[in-house]
């Protein structure tokens, strides 16, 4: 069934980009500098939108203004159609069929690791689609950004969004050979005495861990840092122990750099999802970078599931 659009209740875009620029920054004046006109033209355009929808869509307080309950219930709704506008636009202007660029945001370390190496593939079936790669490590609006999708790691709760889920986790403890031998650890509650580093946007991650080892701790102090690289480049100097995924740190493993403290980690209850607004449920080019991505994480999976078996240093230890 197709949707028809009734003009008569269509404002003009012009009052809409006034109006959606004024309830962001909550003045007229910023308003009239983000979109080119005068604070008089914002002021009458607010006016004529207000009018025509037959409510008042700010309060006025002297030289401020404040939304209503209407303008802010109206500003949620606005925002993400001006920006589906906008988007789609600028897709009909880049690419011959309206659908061959994707602003994609993926996760720093994860991007470049696993995902980079492996977009060849994407572009050698999908030559007409083009991925612009930005890196963001927590949830975002869309509404505010231009991104059309995302790699996110967390759980399948974003507001707004579609999400497809791609992967678990495995973490595993490690650190330096030379720290490991200047170290007296006997048993898994020896670390909490020892330099333990952290991910930002795995904060509980050495918690988990502990509490897998029948450990009950209410908090572990260490140093923290903002990228997965930076923790494996602190641990890979000697700085102290972390806890990582295995899969984005197999390099460091495999020449030596690190290793593993136990021949098992842990599954993460969280997992890998790649996510986007609503309103690009039916746009080509995701749906085709999601089915590929899906089908790569898959084969992915059944790799790790062949991968040797970590050999602990500290396992003959620990019994």
């Amino acid at each position: 069934m197709t949707m028809t659009v009734n003009r008569r209740v269509l404002p003009s875009i012009s009052a809409l980009a006034a109006f959606e620029a004024a309830a962001r920054t909550q003045s007229f004046t910023e308003a009239a500098e983000e979109v080119g006109l005068t604070q008089g033209a914002v002021s009458r355009q607010i006016a004529s939108l207000e009018s025509f929808l037959g409510v008042r869509l700010f309060d006025r307080d002297r030289q401020r203004v404040y939304l209503t309950k209407d303008g802010r219930s109206y500003a949620a709704e606005v925002r993400p159609a001006l920006h589906r506008i906008g988007t789609a636009s600028l897709r009909l202007m880049v690419s011959k069929d309206g659908a061959g660029i994707i602003n994609l945001a993926s996760l720093p370390t994860f991007g470049t690791r696993w995902l980079i190496p492996r977009l060849p593939d994407f572009f050698a079936s999908h030559p007409d689609v083009s991925v612009n790669l930005n890196t963001r490590v927590e949830p975002f609006d869309f509404a505010e950004t231009d991104i059309d999708a995302a790699i996110h790691f967390g759980h399948d709760n974003w507001p707004g969004t579609v999400a497809t889920r791609l992967m678990g986790e495995e973490i595993i403890p490690v650190c330096s050979a030379d720290f490991l031998k200047s170290q007296a650890i006997a048993q898994p509650a020896d670390l909490l005495h020892l330099p333990l580093l952290h991910q930002r946007t795995r904060p509980s991650a050495w918690l988990d861990w502990f509490h897998a080892q029948g450990i009950r701790v209410d908090r572990v102090p260490g140093m923290r840092f903002e990228q997965f690289a930076m923790v494996a480049q602190a641990a890979s100097a000697g700085m102290g122990i972390a806890i990582l995924p295995r899969f984005l740190v197999a390099d460091e493993l495999s020449s030596g750099r690190l290793v593993p403290l136990y021949s098992s980690g842990i599954r993460m209850e969280t997992a890998y999802y790649f996510v986007y607004p609503e309103w690009n449920s039916e746009v080509p080019a995701i749906l085709a970078f999601r089915d590929w991505l899906t089908t790569e994480m898959n084969a992915f999976e059944t790799e790790l599931a062949q991968w040797p078996p970590l050999e602990g240093r500290l396992d003959h230890d620990s019994h």
